[in-house]
Parts: C-alpha cells; sequence; structure tokens
C-alpha cells in the first residue's frame, strides 16, 4: 500500500491547492486574458514545493489521469468545437500530448518560468475563434470557457487519486484546491472567474454537468476505439521503427487501454453527464489494475516514479533545502 506522504500538503503552511492538459480554446463572451492585479511587475506564484500538487502531477501514476481531464474539457461545447476547428491532435497526436505535458509540468514545477508558461498559452489561443457546437459565438480566451478548462482538473485529480494513491484527507483537498487556484492565476484567469473554495466550486461543478456538459465529437473521438492513431514519433530511431512495424497489432489493445481509464477515472458524476458508459465488471477490473500500481509505483527509485521535471525540480528543492 502506498503511504500518506503519497499526496501530501505543505507540512506547516496550511491549505493549499490541478488534466488537466494543455488549455484548449475555450468560448463565451468577453475576452480578458489578463491576470488579476497583483501589484506591478508581479508575476502569480506556482503552488509551493512540498505540496499536493508537488507530489502529485509529477507522479508517472498521473500520467493515467490526463486522459479523463482532457476528455472532460472537451466535453464543453465550445471548447469541444475549438479543438475541433482548430487543433493538431488528430495529425500530430504525439507531439501535441507531449506539449501538453510539458505545459502542465511547468506550472508546477516551472519555477520562474510558469508564469511566462502561461502568457505563451494565452498569447497561442488569442486568435482561436468559431462557433460552438450549439452555434453560439466563442472566442478562445472568453473567462468562462477557460476557467472550464482549468476547473476540470480538481475533480479529475480527487477522483482518480483514490484509485491510484489513495483517498485524501479533507484538508489535503483543500490544499489541492487552493493550489489548483494558484495554477489558474498562472494561466490568467481571474479570480472573479474561479470558485475561490470547494464550497463554491460544488455547485458549480453540477450548474456546469447540468446544463453545459455534453458529447461531443471530440469526446467521441477519444473514447472510440477504432480511430486511427499514427504510430508514435517520437523517441530513438530503432524503436520508432520497430513500433511502426507492429502498430497495426499494438494500436488495438491500446485503444481500449485508453478508453478504459479515460472513463473509469473520470469522476462518475461526469461521466453520467457525457454520457460515457460504465460496469460493475470494468470498475472491479479498474480497482484490480490501481491496486497494482499502488503497490508497486512507491517501491520505485525516484527516476522511475517520476516525470523528468518533476525530477529535477525535487532535486534542486533538497539541494536548496537540504533538512526541508
Amino acid at each position: 500500500m502506498s503511504s500518506a506522504k503519497d499526496v501530501k500538503g505543505p507540512r506547516a503552511r496550511g491549505p493549499e491547492a490541478a488534466p488537466g492538459a494543455e488549455p484548449e480554446p475555450p468560448s463565451g463572451r468577453d475576452s480578458d486574458p489578463e491576470p488579476p492585479a497583483r501589484g506591478r511587475g508581479a508575476d502569480p506564484e506556482p503552488p509551493p514545493p512540498g505540496g499536493v500538487l508537488w507530489s502529485l502531477s509529477g507522479d508517472i501514476r498521473a500520467l493515467l489521469m490526463l486522459p479523463a481531464a482532457l476528455t472532460l474539457q472537451v466535453a464543453h461545447p465550445a471548447v469541444g468545437a475549438g479543438v475541433d476547428e482548430h487543433s493538431v491532435f488528430r495529425t500530430d497526436p504525439w507531439g501535441r500530448g507531449e506539449r501538453s505535458l510539458r505545459s502542465l509540468q511547468l506550472w508546477v514545477y516551472g519555477g520562474a518560468e510558469a508564469a511566462g508558461e502561461g502568457r505563451r498559452l494565452r498569447v497561442l489561443h488569442r486568435t482561436i475563434q468559431g462557433t460552438d457546437t450549439r452555434g453560439r459565438p466563442y472566442h478562445a480566451l472568453t473567462p468562462a470557457n477557460y476557467a472550464w478548462v482549468h476547473a476540470t482538473g480538481f475533480p479529475v485529480y480527487r477522483h482518480a487519486a483514490r484509485y491510484l494513491i489513495r483517498p485524501m484527507t479533507p484538508a489535503q483537498e483543500r490544499a489541492l484546491y487552493a493550489e489548483w487556484l494558484q495554477v489558474g492565476r498562472i494561466l490568467g484567469i481571474h479570480d472573479r472567474d474561479m470558485p475561490q473554495s470547494i464550497e463554491e466550486f460544488w455547485p458549480y461543478w453540477e450548474k456546469m454537468l447540468a446544463g453545459e456538459i455534453e458529447a461531443t465529437t471530440v469526446v467521441r473521438e477519444l473514447v472510440d476505439v477504432d480511430q486511427p492513431v499514427p504510430p508514435p514519433d517520437r523517441g530513438p530511431w530503432p524503436l520508432r521503427m520497430l513500433l511502426r512495424a507492429l502498430w497495426p497489432v499494438l494500436l488495438p489493445p491500446l485503444a481500449r487501454f485508453r478508453r478504459f481509464v479515460t472513463i473509469g477515472l473520470m469522476p462518475p458524476d461526469a461521466r453520467a453527464a457525457v454520457g460515457l458508459p460504465w460496469s460493475a465488471e470494468q470498475e472491479k477490473r479498474l480497482r484490480r489494475l490501481c491496486a497494482v500500481l499502488r503497490g508497486v509505483v512507491p517501491v520505485l527509485p525516484e527516476r522511475l516514479r517520476y516525470l523528468p521535471r518533476a525530477r529535477a525540480a525535487r532535486a534542486a528543492h533538497r539541494t536548496a533545502v537540504p533538512n526541508g
């Protein structure tokens, strides 16, 4: 079993505060990409070393959480339309995935680079606009929809951690949410556009699930086991050649596994709102898989347990604070 240190918050710092993936075009009314004022020239601070996100988002098990967060993001009519019309996820899925993961790691472990990454993403999305799946005009940086892309991370991290790591205590949940608000500020979202507490978050979440979320075209593609996916184009040349040769055999089981973890690690109320099926037998299989991962991953050496950016940040922090 994993220990309490697998999901933790700072010991003496009080509550601090998480899919998703590289923000995709949100939509709505006013486009206001600038972050809230914090004093002239002051960048928003990333989540603190030693916090919940510090231990959670760099763990290799977090890779299994990301598909659920991404799928929830594109279940929004405007976000789904923006990704459908402007994203390269169909033609360059491996490159897009690599960029999204790099971006997410920078938000948490990037230090001074975190705010710069937030600015880069806002510039990237400034020209993205169109008509959403319900015929409404959207812009990628409309606050309400950009905030939804960010918001999906907290409930996915919270739910998936119960399976893959361990249930969080109420204090850890509050810490996770507070840190996720810090991530939102890095992305340039105003405090007024994000629920400022867990008590405010859940009514917002329920309202979005009840009235806004749907099985968009992109959602259906992301859980479709027959969707064509090109073989990986990253990594050593011999490995790429081998994967290319074996891809017709490897893709079907990988696609089924992707669908399995995407739906299984999505919060049940969100899964129901999108209309994704999930059976009692699938739930048993998911619990068995996660039990194995909870036993194996914590005993791995750090170089295997944590993603490279997280590993480097953790090592640098230990050097800077030897007894921290």
